[in-house]
């Protein structure tokens, strides 16, 4: 070992020791995935739950409304079911938040992803085993909302800028505001441009499947996909 790899001491140098944190897929790319699996369940939700959403909260304020003043086709008991559980499992991300937020970035992020990822997959066994039954609907409903308020919590107090993995109205904002063409650098454009793709993607294959699997084989591509970056991703941006 080199002079400029060790210490006074003899020993290796903290400087250039690797840092864990640094191990696994970089939290940019996690959420790009993490926005495909939003497609995924919001496709699940709003296709096969009686137009409700369980990823996209702005949409189920608009969607209260139309259930609210009699509109077919919505419901207000299975949107306040979603609001809720989502708002529980926001409050729950941010306990966790407040217990690991000042450790290790990976370890928070790889366990509150695994806790998603088992959320997604329990709704997938319930929805194999009970298609179509009313207590399913507000079960998947229920399970997949909290899911995402504790993703959502979680994610903001990451902090990764573009990403918030579930809504993209401001995303798309900053896309067209900040672009050349209104005078800005487009700094963030690529993260910005992948952040759509990557919902559209998602949606567009749970709406597939919904319309020729059902609703528990897209949440059982949803639980892996979380389930496989649980594993793998790092605590860095």
């Amino acid at each position: 070992m080199s002079a400029e790899e060790t210490g006074k001491t003899g020993g290796p140098d903290p400087d250039l020791a690797p840092d864990p944190e640094a191990r696994g897929l970089r939290l940019v790319i996690v959420l790009l995935a993490l926005t495909v699996v939003s497609g995924l369940i919001d496709a699940v939700s709003y296709l096969g739950l009686e137009h409700v959403f369980t990823a996209n909260m702005t949409g189920n304020v608009v969607v209260l409304g139309f259930a609210a003043a009699g509109a077919p086709g919505f419901s207000v008991s299975h949107t306040l079911t979603s609001l809720g559980a989502f708002l529980v499992g926001a409050v729950a991300g941010g306990r966790v938040a407040v217990r690991l937020g000042k450790g290790s970035r990976r370890t928070w992020a790889r366990l509150t992803l695994a806790a998603e990822a088992v959320l997604v997959g329990a709704a997938s066994v319930v929805a194999f085993a009970a298609p179509g039954a009313t207590a399913t609907v507000y079960t998947l409903i229920a399970v997949t909302a909290f899911a995402m308020g504790l993703r959502n919590a979680t994610v903001r107090k990451l902090g990764v800028p573009d990403l918030t993995t579930t809504v993209l109205t401001m995303t798309l904002t900053g896309l067209a505001s900040d672009s050349r063409a209104a005078g800005g650098t487009a700094h963030h454009s690529p993260r910005r441009t992948a952040s759509v793709i990557a919902m559209l993607a998602g949606a567009l294959l749970g709406a597939w499947l919904v319309l020729h699997h059902g609703l528990a084989i897209p949440l059982l591509v949803a639980a892996g996909i979380v389930g496989v970056l649980a594993v793998v991703t790092s605590g860095r941006e």
